[in-house]
């Protein structure tokens, strides 16, 4: 596969202060990538400058292998062959859905537009509403109608700003898988910014965490879960706690929580002090476990309660458990420790 989106060592300033600092990824045809981080960590300024409105200050970015930005040198947007999907859609109000899919179209033949428009209408099960006008769609239908319409033209990427945060938190997911399953059947390279990271793990191939401008690691939702490269990727995704422990050792953690075993990485060494991860499905329940621990904050799931457990240093722990289990906050319920493959950090 041909590599359709290089961005190297990319960075961002605004004045004195950088706002990306040397980004580095790629895309491949019809990869589907995510910038995914908290607001303020420069997503949102790296998705304008692939699409040719915010300068570079140092580094390049490449589409289909020809340079397109670097400091100095800019290729304008209209000539970039990108694609944009905005927060508010930005659909033509006075224009039917038909008139808004077609409207980047100047340059085709009227039968060439015709058979563009039916085809993408039919991608979006939309062709019932050709005639209709924003208004009377549906955020969801808005939300197809200004994917297809920047589809048209066919891009060589599709670059997404937060697309769904308009939306109900019920349907935003949804979405994203719907607008995944489009993008494939088109084969699209697209790149989603969001700052929701179930959006990122529904839509994304390869997700990448950005915190304080840089990009933190470059990776699966599976791996950004279960090995994170460093605290901050941690903390961002999922929910866990960091335990203090002393290796003691081949493959065990002395902690608050008893000994903790499991598989290490082998930069890890017999009496080093670290931080160990503990995910809320690492601790499993079970009443007849010896290990009883204090139920100090409880938080309802449907199918599961997250049960928040304190330690005997004073430390937390969390654990999920099926929601026909409904134990009070200040009785103990018994847990053991199940995980598999331990991450650690350094104690500093």
């Amino acid at each position: 596969m041909k590599i359709q989106l290089e961005v190297n060592n990319a960075s961002i300033a605004y004045g004195d202060k950088e706002v990306v600092n040397r980004v580095s990824f790629t895309l491949q045809e019809g990869d589907i990538g995510s910038l995914l981080g908290p607001s303020g960590c420069g997503k949102t300024s790296l998705l304008r400058s692939i699409a040719g409105f915010e300068p570079l200050s140092k580094g390049e970015i490449n589409l289909q292998g020809c340079c397109v930005a670097k400091p100095g040198y800019m290729v304008a947007p209209e000539k970039r062959r990108v694609g944009m999907v905005f927060q508010d859609f930005a659909l033509y109000p006075h224009l039917t859905v038909a008139d808004n899919v077609i409207f980047g179209l100047r340059g085709e033949t009227k039968k060439q537009r015709s058979e563009r428009l039916n085809e993408l209408l039919q991608l979006v099960d939309l062709q019932h509403v050709a005639h209709h006008y924003p208004h009377q769609l549906s955020g969801g239908q808005q939300q197809r109608v200004a994917l297809v319409r920047a589809m048209a033209p066919r891009p060589d990427i599709l670059l997404l700003d937060e697309p769904f945060s308009g939306l109900d938190v019920e349907l935003r997911e949804q979405l994203a898988r719907e607008v995944r399953d489009i993008l494939k059947r088109d084969n699209i390279t697209a790149v989603l910014v969001t700052h929701d990271q179930l959006e990122a793990f529904a839509m994304a191939d390869f997700i990448g965490v950005l915190g304080e401008g840089r990009l933190r690691q470059w990776a699966t939702g599976y791996d950004l879960y279960h090995k994170p490269a460093d605290p901050f990727v941690a903390d961002f995704i999922g929910q866990g706690v960091m335990l203090a422990g002393t290796v003691t050792g081949a493959n065990r953690v002395d902690t608050a929580l008893g000994m903790v075993e499991g598989s290490l990485s082998a930069n890890v060494a017999d009496g080093d002090r670290i931080k160990l991860l503990l995910r809320p499905d690492d601790l499993l329940h079970d009443d007849d476990s010896p290990l009883q621990l204090e139920v100090v904050d409880k938080a309802f799931r449907g199918a599961e309660y997250l049960y928040t457990l304190k330690l005997s240093d004073g430390s937390h722990v969390m654990c999920l458990v099926q929601s026909h289990h409904d134990h009070a906050i200040g009785r103990s319920i018994g847990v053991r420790v199940h995980a598999d493959h331990l991450v650690t950090f350094p104690a500093d």
